[in-house]
């Protein structure tokens, strides 16, 4: 059977429109919206409305359900946005493309920063509320969130072990898979700063990048140099900033985990079999980025 891909019966959908096209079209309007059109409306071919409000099933008839799943989604969509940018972040820093890397970069932050607004449509959320569906969840866990994982995969927090439960899922673990043996964005920018002239140790450049990267004080005396250049045209002090922004706000999304956590379950163990908030504390101490953080110590 000839397969059709979605994607060009949505480019379809929506033609392209020129200048003049759609200057015509508001004057035989006389200025008002377009109200009828032959086929699916545009909007929903390009952002797929109709899909996207069919995709909740609840498992109870509590209504406070309703958030708490589609709040779960709408992170899920924020995980897959920023491993979009980031992933394009280790494709220009490769190419030595630093400039260009900037703009990815804060465009990940910003999607944090939403990632982390997401939370608060949960704050209504006591552990009554969670416990009247809860059960129904059964060993279900954001903890099993493959967009998660490849998520701190790219951002240099790799354990090979987290990738386990989705065995049995054979594409989902081969991008797992494939995300753990090519390198973080961390493991990027440290290959970028010994292309641009520091002294950085084999070891550390040829090592397996499929494991944690280990905090190393070459990299650390790197940026303390990059750092004492002030200069507006110090392109490696800015991707330090952009670099810090975004750790900063995945951070933040961290912390905001374990205080969800704690209003609406406290210690009790996680759905997933998980120690639940401890396990999140522990999690806390593994750093985004180490050296650009521990160098603030020495500038």
């Amino acid at each position: 059977m000839e397969r059709t891909d979605p994607r060009a019966a949505n480019r379809a959908a929506v033609r392209p429109v020129t200048p003049r096209q759609r200057a015509a079209r508001a004057a035989r309007n006389g200025g008002e919206p377009t109200l009828e059109f032959t086929e699916r409306v545009p909007y929903d071919a390009y952002v797929q409305a109709s899909t996207l409000h069919r995709l909740q099933t609840p498992l109870s008839d509590d209504p406070g359900e309703m958030s708490f799943l589609m709040v779960s989604q709408i992170m899920e969509l924020y995980f897959g946005l920023t491993c979009h940018e980031l992933r394009e972040t280790s494709r220009l820093l490769r190419e030595d493309r630093v400039w260009d890397a900037l703009a990815p970069l804060r465009r990940a932050a910003l999607h944090l920063e939403g990632l982390n607004a997401a939370w608060k449509g949960l704050r209504w959320m006591t552990p009554a509320d969670f416990n009247r569906f809860r059960n129904l969840l059964g060993e279900g866990s954001g903890f099993q969130s493959a967009m998660y994982r490849h998520l701190e995969f790219l951002l240099g927090l790799r354990d090979p072990a987290l990738i386990r439960p989705f065995r049995r899922q054979t594409d989902v673990y081969a991008d797992l898979t494939a995300t753990l043996a090519a390198p973080s964005v961390w493991d990027e920018v440290v290959a970028l700063l010994a292309r641009h002239g520091h002294d950085l140790p084999a070891e550390l450049l040829e090592r397996d990048v499929a494991g944690e990267h280990e905090p190393h004080a070459a990299v650390e005396a790197a940026w303390v140099r990059i750092y004492d250049d002030e200069g507006p045209d110090n392109h490696l002090r800015l991707l330090g900033e952009a670099l810090a922004e975004v750790a900063e706000q995945f951070g933040d999304w961290r912390w905001n985990h374990v205080k969800a956590v704690q209003r609406t379950m406290g210690a009790k163990v996680g759905s997933g079999g998980s120690a639940g908030l401890a396990w999140l504390q522990r999690s806390m101490a593994r750093v985004v980025f180490p050296e650009l953080w521990s160098a603030r110590t020495a500038m």
